[in-house]
């Protein structure tokens, strides 16, 4: 929470929409274009969860970690006037921010609520989607956030989750709780992700969509996430801190991935 609150005053930090990566995280220029500007800029992500959700008029949308409301705002576009959309937020910044967002837009089917992912403030059996960008693999407990995304979906209820993983990390990275709030460090291998969610009891579970991260979008998540405390650890490391950026990129060149999850409840 400590690196979304700040990063609110560099907003090219962690997965922003607008990094070198927005393309392939599925933000096109002409849907951000839409959007409130502060939900633009501000927004942190891995790849647009809606891009293949086959959400419907009157449904019901909530998304874990909605942070500024980007994914708020096009989830409602969706729904329309008849469907309602939840926000989940820890930060009360980014809460503020969405509900301005919302405001701006125009919408009154939004609602942002002040909660953590892995204790939703949400009625059981009540949504029919489920939404989230890059938050979960934030949690230390991966496996109890997708108990509680089972417990609030509707039997037949589905979810369609952008997060990151990673196939190895160095212990330098792992310990570092920087590069733990700009995503890295809490993501896991794709095999032990996709198993999480198959014993929280969901069924048709599928990666629909697939990104490996190209050294210049390692680069800007590195260095834009981490611009106090890269002298720090550049100077643990005997390093520069340009050398320091490399020896990160070096040890996870094509390891870091954003995925695309679906899932659905049984009936």
């Amino acid at each position: 929470m400590r690196f979304y609150e700040g990063a609110l005053k560099d907003p090219a930090g962690c997965c922003a929409a607008r990094n070198p990566f927005a393309a392939s995280a599925g933000y096109d220029e002409q849907t951000l274009a839409m959007l409130p500007e502060d939900a633009a800029s501000n927004s942190f992500g891995c790849g647009n969860p809606l891009a293949f959700a086959d959400v419907k008029p009157g449904q019901t949308v909530l998304d874990l970690g909605s942070g500024a409301g980007v994914d708020l705002l096009l989830a409602a576009e969706k729904v329309g006037s008849g469907g309602r959309v939840i926000g989940v937020d820890l930060s009360e910044v980014m809460i503020e921010r969405a509900r301005a967002n919302a405001a701006a837009a125009g919408l009154d089917n939004v609602e942002v609520r002040h909660g953590a992912i892995e204790d939703l403030p949400v009625e059981s059996g009540s949504v029919d989607w489920i939404i989230s960008n890059c938050v979960i693999n934030l949690s230390p407990d991966k496996a109890r956030v997708f108990r509680q995304i089972h417990r609030v979906l509707r039997p037949g209820g589905r979810m369609l989750i952008s997060d990151m993983v990673v196939d190895r990390l160095p212990d330098w990275i792992v310990s570092n709780s920087d590069l733990r709030s700009a995503c890295i460090a809490g993501a896991i291998p794709e095999k032990d992700y996709l198993d999480v969610v198959r014993a929280a009891g969901f069924d048709d579970l599928s990666v629909v969509d697939r990104f490996t991260y190209d050294d210049a979008a390692l680069r800007a998540l590195i260095r834009d996430a981490l611009p106090v405390s890269l002298d720090t650890i550049a100077r643990n490391l005997g390093r520069t801190v340009d050398a320091t950026i490399g020896l990160a990129i070096a040890a996870v060149r094509g390891c870091v991935h954003s995925l695309r999850i679906a899932a659905r409840k049984p009936v």
